[in-house]
């Protein structure tokens, strides 16, 4: 990837278009709304709050994100998307039940405004969920022309100079890339003959990028996994990252086991469990779907931590994994984790983890951030997996024969040097050599 000679300018209304618009989609939606009326704060959105050190420390430079990077603003995302039920991104929100009354009173009629478009949705891979807002097709290829058609006249309807996606659908049952993920030629032919292996989510992925819309992928889905999606991206130029959205369990554990590898504690084993009563939690309760997320959070731990190369220490880890769906805990998640360590001689210790977390809410600003960088990539120029982005995900996508890098601290410090690289900065390495004799 070469650094951009000039990155164009955010100029006219950028499309936000949301496979799913259930939970996460409508508190994301909601926020911003908030956001822009000055009525709430994007807490948690590094767009809207961070900052990025410029030069050396003497430089006191330190502006916001958005005012270094050319990103869109607020006042200019148009919402849309898709999902299996007619209501309205208010009716949707208020069945949520995760946003009070008071935070979507203000904004009703702008909520209610937004209606979604009919799901391209095959059950085979979602089978907890069923709803009347669906497209019919003969094939799948006529279900993706269903879904281009939809994203132009969306952005026909709305004077939108261009768009990006970001997959808020549910997780679906675990797949592995077959003969028909393999080329441009394979998949299409597959979609002409409904293969099995190619699924909703890759219906939505394969039609945004033939129109040249972004995609980031919050789920654990296969969906842009796949050699065929790569060679496409490429193709048309067009950014594609993920995969499932780091929140609550995995974003505690790539905060707490680089911690332990940098000092070098010891692990005997790390337990995982959690409660979750929304529309996700119904969804993996089926052992199916299940295991897409469960392939996703366990390689978490195996990379930051090297096993291989730290084998006296972390050699015999244990570590599993359980999701619980529990109606009466809604949207706001419960994790528990038991980490069994070691230190000095060998001796044992224990960490105890209650997180008592909400989901949409620690999701909605990831959502903003993607939207925002991803359309931040295409206008530099950038195509393909977008690396700089797995600060955001459980699973990073990375280039072939690459492993995903987990430390959220090293991730953090790849986004912000893309960032000073895009914009023709300094890199920082944090050496300091240059303030001592």
């Amino acid at each position: 990837m070469q650094r951009p000679q000039t990155v164009t300018p955010p100029q006219g209304k950028l499309g936000v278009l949301l496979p799913g618009m259930g939970a996460v989609s409508t508190t994301f939606i909601a926020g911003c709304l908030l956001s822009r009326r000055g009525l709430a704060r994007p807490i948690g959105s590094l767009t809207q709050t961070g900052t990025i050190r410029l030069g050396k420390r003497t430089d006191g430079r330190s502006p916001k994100i958005a005012d270094f990077a050319p990103l869109a603003k607020l006042e200019d995302l148009v919402f849309g998307g898709w999902d299996l039920y007619p209501d309205t991104a208010y009716a949707a929100a208020a069945n949520a039940n995760v946003l009070e009354s008071r935070h979507l009173d203000p904004i009703k009629d702008e909520l209610s405004a937004i209606q979604p478009m009919s799901a391209a949705f095959y059950p085979e891979y979602v089978k907890r969920l069923s709803g009347p807002n669906v497209k019919k097709a003969a094939s799948k290829f006529e279900m993706v022309e269903q879904i281009r058609e939809d994203i132009r006249r969306f952005m026909k309807q709305n004077d939108c100079s261009r768009a990006v996606a970001v997959w808020c659908g549910s997780t679906e049952i675990y797949l592995e890339p077959g003969p028909a993920h393999q080329t441009i030629a394979s998949f299409e032919k597959a979609l002409r003959e409904n293969d099995p292996t190619i699924s909703n989510s890759m219906l939505y992925a394969w039609a945004l990028l033939k129109e040249g819309v972004p995609f980031a992928n919050g789920a654990p889905n296969l969906t842009v996994d796949i050699p065929a999606v790569h060679e496409l991206a490429r193709e048309t130029q067009t950014p594609i990252s993920g995969k499932d959205f780091k929140t609550g369990q995995t974003l505690m554990k790539t905060i707490l086991a680089p911690g332990f590898k940098a000092r070098m504690i010891g692990m005997r084993g790390w337990f995982s469990t959690n409660i979750l009563g929304n529309r996700d939690g119904e969804v993996l309760d089926d052992p199916d779907n299940f295991k897409s997320k469960e392939v996703s959070k366990l390689g978490v731990l195996e990379q930051i931590l090297q096993p291989e190369i730290h084998k006296e220490l972390y050699g015999d880890l244990y570590h599993k994994v359980r999701i619980n769906y529990y109606p009466p805990a809604g949207d706001a998640k419960e994790g528990w984790d038991n980490i069994d360590i070691f230190g000095w001689l060998g001796y044992p210790m224990q960490i105890k983890v209650d997180f008592l977390c909400r989901d949409s809410i620690l999701a909605a600003p990831l959502v903003l951030d993607l939207a925002l960088f991803m359309d931040l990539a295409r206008r530099a120029g950038f195509r393909g997996v977008q690396e700089w982005l797995s600060f955001y995900f459980k699973s990073p996508m990375t280039a072939p024969g690459l492993y995903p890098e987990h430390d959220l601290f090293i991730q953090s410090m790849k986004l912000k040097n893309t960032l000073r690289w895009m914009m023709g900065e300094e890199l920082i390495t944090h050496l300091g050599h240059e303030y001592y004799d």
